[in-house]
């Protein structure tokens, strides 16, 4: 039952990251295209503005593009993982008050009737989780909560 959960929560992730990388990807071949289409007019400083614009904008995607490569990496290490007794990248977690899955920051996930947030290892929550085992009490601001199972 958990190695579906975590099948379906992974292939969450990886939709979430490839749906990004995809959207950058169109945007940086749209900037292309209007870099190819931007003519230099009689008004010269309006032309340099324009492609510096272009390029400025070119390099904050290219920047975010990397970064979700990044986290698809960091996805695969989270899924290579085997399941231990101690939270790790990768783990599922179930606590009483959340549930979590320690691989990419993706955001809320729902799966049936649950509930899931995937987390990345440096999130604030994994870092109180981590470690951790099933059973095992800890705090998380200021909230005191139980560890119900790891998998």
């Amino acid at each position: 039952m958990m190695k579906e959960i975590k099948d379906k929560l992974f292939k969450a992730c990886e939709a979430y990251v490839q749906e990004r990388i995809s959207r950058i990807s169109l945007a940086m071949s749209d900037l292309e295209s209007d870099l190819e289409n931007e003519t230099k007019s009689s008004a010269g400083d309006k032309y340099e503005t324009g492609r510096e614009m272009i390029n400025l904008e070119w390099n904050k995607l290219s920047t975010q593009l990397q970064q979700f490569k990044k986290l698809k990496e960091t996805l695969e290490m989270a899924k290579s993982n085997k399941t231990a007794e101690e939270i790790k990248l990768g783990s599922l977690v179930k606590t009483e008050n959340a549930n979590y899955l320690i691989a990419i920051p993706a955001g809320v996930i729902t799966l049936g009737s649950e509930t899931w947030f995937a987390v990345g290892a440096n999130a604030p929550i994994a870092q109180a989780l981590l470690n951790k085992k099933k059973g095992e009490d800890f705090s998380f601001n200021g909230t005191k909560d139980k560890i119900i199972s790891v998998d």
